[in-house]
């Protein structure tokens, strides 16, 4: 498994035992994480905690010449907001552990230009399985059902 997408796991185990939403993420530029995050909407009671968002914040401020250079790895497909965030910066390559138990604008963020892989990986789609059929009003508060 790749090393990025493991410690996007990392972080999502970390929001699971905080008593929140299992989905990580980590940003990497130049084969190096420079930013690590999970959903904390629950632990900030924030509507916009989600992992991608908060990854990013962890990053700090960043050039656009550093964010041309990164790869945003998710365990899960970013939502329209974690994606409008990730086209706003011009992030070129985002890299998401599983799309089977949501499906965020993917299309359309590919229509932007940026490359969009979905690797479908077994632990990130049974993370999120377990976790929806644990909570499933705290998984559709989430996603906003």
């Amino acid at each position: 498994m790749d090393a990025f997408l493991e410690a996007a796991i990392e972080e999502a185990k970390k929001g699971l035992a905080a008593g929140g939403i299992p989905i990580g993420s980590v940003l990497v530029c130049d084969g190096k994480i420079i930013g690590r995050g999970h959903n904390q909407r629950v632990q900030h009671g924030s509507v916009i905690h989600h992992a991608e968002m908060n990854c990013l914040e962890n990053a700090g401020r960043l050039t656009a010449k550093t964010y041309a250079r990164c790869i945003l790895y998710s365990t899960l497909s970013p939502c329209p907001m974690c994606s409008g965030a990730a086209l706003l910066y011009k992030i070129p390559r985002i890299i998401v552990g599983e799309n089977v138990t949501f499906q965020g604008p993917e299309a359309y963020v590919r229509a932007q230009g940026v490359k969009l892989e979905i690797l479908n990986d077994p632990a990130c789609i049974k993370l999120m399985k377990d976790f929806i059929a644990a909570r499933p009003e705290l998984w559709n508060e989430d996603i906003g059902v």
